[in-house]
């Protein structure tokens, strides 16, 4: 980074078409059973792992069948990758002692992304690549809490023996109805039955699709209330009544009534939970930290009689206290969490452990989409898919800056990034200024206007660009089967070149 020169971070680069890495997976895994016919019929071991696949799997002869069933031909067209390509992947696989497989938004924000998923685990299962030690399925999140988030039931749908378990210690009845994951708050907010928004951090109107119809959704709530660390485009967003409640910041030291500094604790993607504390003075003595706000709240709406919301606001040992007896794998929370690097929850799959109705790890046997967001594309003269991303100045929604060292931009960010025979095919030049049309039929007008075209390495047929910039084009309206996933990886569009009007000297 200092010497403005690189490292090698990887043997092999294959560029998959948008939404086919089912594909690709699915081709790696046809090549590792044809390589296991191969080795076989030569008198050599196979490269199975057949005492897991007997052991602890289900399903597996039904998931050969659908592999063996899917033609090469729809494989490459669906991946963009040649046979050979995957032949060569597989390869590597194979002679790998041990395999981590590793994914994030570029896998899940797709209509398949589910089905996906379960191929990616079907093609680790093969190996026995799952449940030992330097091998493993490993998603990347983005941020440091979002698993601990869900691990201490923050969740739309809570585990029934969360809910038991809250009763238990509590002593009185949980709701037992599910509430809205993010889609499903947008559609109540829109049609009336959601009227109050209390955002916890974050950037909700700037991280969710289809910007124009999320602004409708907050503009019409009888109360927002944003409990933040600093300003964001969400609180120019009001309802009828709204709040902007200043928060601590986690590297901001939190002391109590007596002057002990409070810690909070995280969940990192790998199990592992630590202490987090501020060390940095607050910005304001009249800061209140977040448990603190939420205590508040909910000592003004439901009282304290059945928990003390005020003594939890000023010692977090007695929520970590409250935690390690209704949640499994926390006891002893408060000790265990001070030692150095914490502690690692435990985790069924490392002890091949399957928490599944066959109590093993079961094969899915999906076939291939039809076509993906991107053969549609492929097929309609002028129609593009697009993906939206990250640019290296920028963490989540916060925007640091307007460089994006990853791929050569500088000073700004409306740009959309375009394979140069597709620009070349559609007459549009490097430095043109278009309006990127999203083409989903829904019967609604998005557009995003005024993006300078950079031409780049990626699959005929695909663009990207930046988000949130781009979330105008991202319908509200599709979401992944099973997930409800916004498509942010597969929107179809198309380009209308700007008309600029020349002004008379």
């Amino acid at each position: 980074m200092l010497t403005g020169g690189s490292t090698a971070i990887a043997s092999e680069y294959f560029q998959v078409r948008l939404g086919g890495d089912m594909a690709a997976i699915r081709g790696m895994a046809k090549a590792v059973f044809a390589a296991d016919d191969a080795a076989l019929a030569a008198g050599h071991p196979s490269v199975l792992d057949h005492g897991f696949l007997r052991q602890h799997t289900a399903g597996f002869e039904a998931y050969r069948a659908a592999v063996e069933a899917t033609s090469w031909d729809h494989i490459e067209h669906q991946s963009g990758l040649e046979r050979a390509q995957l032949e060569h992947l597989a390869q590597i696989y194979i002679e790998s002692e041990r395999t981590i497989c590793t994914w994030a938004m570029g896998l899940t924000q797709h209509r398949h992304s589910v089905a996906t998923l379960r191929e990616v685990s079907n093609f680790m299962f093969l190996r026995g690549n799952v449940g030992r030690p330097g091998a493993g399925l490993c998603p990347v999140r983005g941020h440091s809490n979002v698993q601990g988030d869900r691990t201490v039931g923050i969740n739309e749908k809570p585990p029934v023996a969360f809910l038991n378990a809250l009763e238990a210690e509590l002593g009185v009845p949980m709701p037992r109805h599910n509430g809205h994951n993010v889609l499903a708050a947008i559609g109540a907010m829109l049609d009336g039955t959601a009227q109050a928004f209390i955002g916890l951090g974050g950037n909700f109107a700037r991280a969710t699709p289809d910007s124009s119809l999320i602004a409708k959704a907050m503009r019409q709530q009888k109360l927002t209330v944003n409990i933040a660390t600093k300003l964001n485009h969400s609180h120019l967003l009001p309802g009828e009544v709204s709040y902007v409640l200043p928060c601590l910041g986690r590297t901001e030291i939190d002391r109590n009534v007596r002057g002990i500094a409070q810690i909070v604790t995280v969940e990192d993607s790998m199990c592992m939970v630590h202490g987090s504390g501020g060390i940095n003075k607050p910005a304001s003595k009249e800061l209140r930290s977040e448990v603190g706000i939420i205590a508040g709240i909910a000592a003004a709406t439901v009282g304290s009689e059945v928990v003390e919301w005020a003594k939890l606001a000023q010692d977090h040992n007695l929520i970590r206290d409250l935690i390690a007896r209704t949640i499994p794998g926390f006891h002893n929370y408060n000790e265990r969490v001070r030692r150095p690097r914490g502690f690692r929850l435990y985790n069924a799959v490392d002890h091949r452990v399957w928490n599944t109705h066959t109590q093993r790890a079961t094969f899915s046997d999906c076939a291939l989409p039809e076509a993906t967001e991107h053969q549609q594309a492929l097929s309609e003269d002028g129609l593009f898919v697009l993906q939206t991303f990250r640019s290296h100045d920028q963490y989540n929604t916060t925007v640091y800056g307007l460089d994006d060292r990853y791929r050569g931009i500088y000073g700004e960010r409306r740009v959309v990034f375009v394979n140069p025979k597709d620009l070349a095919e559609i007459g549009v030049e490097a430095g043109d200024r278009v309006d990127i049309v999203g083409r989903h039929r829904d019967g609604v007008s998005r557009i995003a206007e005024d993006f300078r075209v950079v031409p780049y390495d990626l699959p005929r047929g695909s663009v990207a660009g930046y988000y949130p910039e781009l979330n105008v084009v991202v319908p509200f309206s599709a979401a992944g089967d099973q997930s409800d996933t916004p498509l942010s990886k597969s929107v179809l569009v198309s380009f209308k070149p700007v008309e600029r009007q020349l002004n008379a000297a």
